[in-house]
């Protein structure tokens, strides 16, 4: 549909707790009327690492047909959502490192007036959420984006309780994320989707 709302969820994901929310957001960001794109970022550590841990090298074999996100996606994109795991306190490497190449579009303002927004996991209860997702919505802020959050807007946020992001606590990735982990990221996806619809008609009236 010409001038439909364009969003890229773009996240790293070790042994699938991340991508399971990933998914929720494109799904959710999908029925909220924008076109998709799912990407995960490239991994950078090495492969005996991977191999030495059966979930890590599952998930890696499972998802390997997913593209790798690149600077286009995000000059592409009107909604950019992010996801990544803790290390403390801040996002993990992989995705760092993406956000690391996208000097040349800032600089040309290509990450300017989008609408950002972001996903967590963590192995323990707290471990940090709250922490990544502000770190993370700094580079927004420097990118001149829009974060929306999902706030306390919806009756299930008061259960999820996190009013900065999507969040889930898996246990060392025993606990694959649940219904309201998973609810809290499509809530995320769909206002960020929301609040760039309402800011392209702004744009374009």
């Amino acid at each position: 549909m010409d001038g439909q709302i364009k969003a890229a969820v773009i996240y790293y994901s070790a042994t699938g707790i991340t991508y399971q929310m990933a998914q929720a957001a494109v799904e959710a960001a999908g029925e909220a009327g924008a076109e998709v794109r799912l990407r995960k970022v490239r991994e950078l550590a090495p492969d005996e690492a991977i191999r030495s841990n059966s979930g890590w090298q599952a998930h890696r074999l499972e998802t390997q047909d997913v593209m790798e996100a690149q600077p286009d996606d995000l000059s592409w994109a009107d909604v950019v959502i992010m996801g990544a795991p803790t290390r403390y306190g801040m996002i993990a490497a992989q995705l760092k490192q993406f956000i690391d190449t996208t000097g040349p579009l800032w600089a040309q303002g290509a990450l300017a007036n989008k609408v950002y927004t972001g996903f967590t996991s963590t192995a323990t209860l707290h471990g940090g959420q709250e922490a990544t997702l502000l770190s993370l919505y700094t580079v927004f802020y420097h990118w001149g984006g829009i974060v929306v959050t999902p706030g306390y807007t919806d009756p299930s946020q008061f259960v999820a309780g996190n009013p900065y992001g999507a969040s889930h606590t898996s246990n060392n990735g025993e606990n694959p994320p649940d219904h309201v982990a998973l609810g809290a990221t499509a809530l995320t996806a769909k206002r960020a989707v929301q609040m760039g619809m309402a800011l392209k008609k702004g744009m374009a009236g």
